[in-house]
């Protein structure tokens, strides 16, 4: 059985615009870095090469892992979520019962989550216990931290496509 990853429309775009970047450009810069390095001699004392040759590994395995990620993708208009539950693509915003401060998360996919720029995935212990819950309940979220109680105070779309 194939696991979907959920992703926004944005999302999705900037990994296929990464895939692109990586297979039609990098690939070949670093090709020709290779062959720069072979000319200088010896590869078994030449850093050059070495070097070349760990970014090439790491280039080939990231495109490996964007081509399952894309095609594993489940793509959600985040602009055609309904509201009156938190669900993929919707902006929540929670109230601490620990400490009375006020949070707002994106509710967006794993590849797409950066806490920094107040997206959280879905498939992370607050965002699973976010899904489904209305303007009014009770979050509790079972964090690495220890147990975390929320009340979700508002549900509102997403501005990201």
């Amino acid at each position: 059985m194939v696991v979907r990853i959920p992703m926004s429309k944005t999302g999705h775009s900037r990994l296929k615009a990464e895939l692109n970047q990586l297979e039609k450009i990098d690939r070949f810069e670093i090709a020709k870095a290779i062959g720069v390095a072979r000319e200088h001699g010896d590869l078994k004392e030449n850093a050059e090469y070495h070097a070349a040759k760990e970014r090439q590994g790491h280039i080939e395995g990231r495109i490996l892992e964007l081509k399952d990620k894309l095609s594993r993708a489940e793509v959600i208009d985040c602009t055609k979520v309904k509201t009156e539950k938190a669900v993929f693509g919707t902006v929540v915003s929670l109230l601490d019962l620990d400490t009375d401060e006020e949070i707002t998360y994106k509710l967006l996919g794993p590849e797409e989550a950066d806490v920094k720029q107040g997206s959280i995935s879905v498939l992370s212990p607050l965002g699973r216990s976010l899904l489904g819950k209305e303007v009014g309940d009770d979050v509790i979220a079972k964090t690495p931290g220890g147990t975390r109680e929320f009340e979700l105070v508002d549900i509102a779309r997403s501005d990201v496509a």
